[in-house]
């Protein structure tokens, strides 16, 4: 166990086809069409029909007014390729005490990870896995707000699946040949929600002002039924583009 506290273009193209080969040039940007025609990444879940391993957290108490809680998960287990990916999740509103972390897998009596983590914020948070994942193996991740250290059933909590899974010879060659901004599109088609997700958010901390961004991440979430996180980023949008 780890204990871890131009203007538009008009006009015809001057490039002819080559008649001494008879065949049209293929380049890679014209492989990259697919993605890039694309303005939001498209979820496609690896297995449609999959038990519902996502919980939702919510509480209407006094001292956590209308909180909500959520693992930015899919419904079912989400697949990732990485070792240790980076996890995140949605708060409605800023808390003073730490929320509870754990990770868990159906072999293990104790968690295989337990730390507290802050959200004196609200919005998404992130948290690098301080744990590497066995391939193939699945695990249940949970965040926790303890509203009464001695009554744990009142706990409000959140949680979903992860399972990490070797990308296929052809989607690594292609990651290897695509630009960054579109990865987000490729592991949202080939059905890896964690890396999507990572892989935008980390575009966003490097470019916060970009709003196509935030959009772009926002109608990720909602295609999954997490439409409260994608406030955040729909507001953040609209205030940067009105700027």
């Amino acid at each position: 166990m780890i204990i871890l506290r131009a203007p538009l273009l008009i006009g015809l193209s001057l490039a002819l086809p080559l008649v001494a080969t008879g065949q049209a040039q293929s380049t890679p940007e014209a492989a990259k069409s697919p993605l890039t025609t694309q303005r939001t990444p498209i979820y496609k879940p690896p297995l449609r029909g999959a038990p519902v391993t996502r919980v939702g957290g919510a509480s209407r108490g006094l001292s956590n007014n209308d909180l909500v809680l959520s693992v930015l998960a899919p419904e079912s287990t989400g697949l990732t390729t990485r070792a240790q990916p980076t996890l995140y999740w949605y708060s409605s509103k800023g808390l003073t005490a730490p929320l509870e972390f754990t990770l868990n897998d159906d072999h293990s009596i104790k968690p295989l990870v337990e730390l507290k983590v802050p959200a004196t914020q609200s919005g998404i948070h992130a948290l690098r896995l301080p744990y590497t994942l066995k391939p193939e193996v699945e695990y249940q991740w949970t965040i926790a707000a303890v509203t009464d250290p001695n009554q744990r059933a009142s706990d409000i909590l959140a949680s979903g699946t992860i399972k990490r899974v070797q990308p296929s010879p052809v989607l690594s060659a292609q990651l290897n040949q695509i630009a960054q901004r579109e990865q987000p599109f490729l592991y949202a088609q080939e059905g890896f929600w964690y890396d999507a997700l990572a892989a935008l958010s980390e575009q966003i901390a490097a470019n916060p002002l970009n709003h196509s961004l935030r959009e772009q991440r926002a109608a990720l979430l909602e295609q999954v039924g997490l439409s409260a996180a994608a406030i955040p980023d729909r507001m953040s949008s609209k205030a940067i583009a009105a700027q």
